[in-house]
């Protein structure tokens, strides 16, 4: 298994997108769209969680969330985001899994280093992720230009609309 978990108000803080979304004042949708943009990384051979810092919220639990196929954890009240990535990062490590673990806090970084646990900078994360949306915007592009209405259709389909077209209805 591999296991990507991100410190997710750090890449808020450094990705144009989420900060200026943040900047705002609307922290929860930089949040969501956050979440929605690593989802598609999640898949059976890799999960992906969000842990954010809810070390002053007096309500925040520290319970894992699944929204769209992404664990998202805010950290228990009194405890950092980073503690929570330090233990799952080590955690998933004695289990024998590969982690990436998405941060530019240097404490993190020192701290989840070693054996199967590899990091990357917050920004190099958002700028792959930019790079991955562009090339599936490309390819999406190339795919809708070959692909007419007629390529999509069934032969039965075509023939019953070519039919209504020469009766006039």
């Amino acid at each position: 298994m591999h296991q990507i978990i991100i410190d997710g108000y750090n890449v808020i803080r450094q990705t144009v997108p989420y900060l200026a979304l943040a900047d705002r004042g609307d922290l929860d949708q930089a949040r969501d769209a956050l979440i929605g943009d690593v989802a598609a990384l999640a898949t059976k051979e890799t999960k992906v969680t969000v842990v954010f810092d809810g070390y002053s919220n007096p309500t925040s639990l520290g319970e894992p969330q699944n929204q769209i196929g992404v664990t998202v954890i805010f950290s228990p009240h009194g405890r950092s985001a980073d503690s929570v990535i330090e233990k799952l990062s080590h955690q998933a490590r004695d289990r024998g899994d590969t982690v990436e673990v998405i941060t530019s806090d240097a404490t993190i970084q020192w701290t989840v280093m070693s054996g199967t646990v590899m990091r990357k900078s917050s920004r190099e994360f958002a700028e792959e992720m930019r790079e991955d949306f562009h090339e599936w915007q490309k390819d999406n592009r190339q795919h809708s230009m070959r692909s007419s209405l007629d390529d999509r259709l069934s032969p039965e389909a075509l023939a019953a609309l070519e039919k209504l077209n020469e009766s006039g209805t």
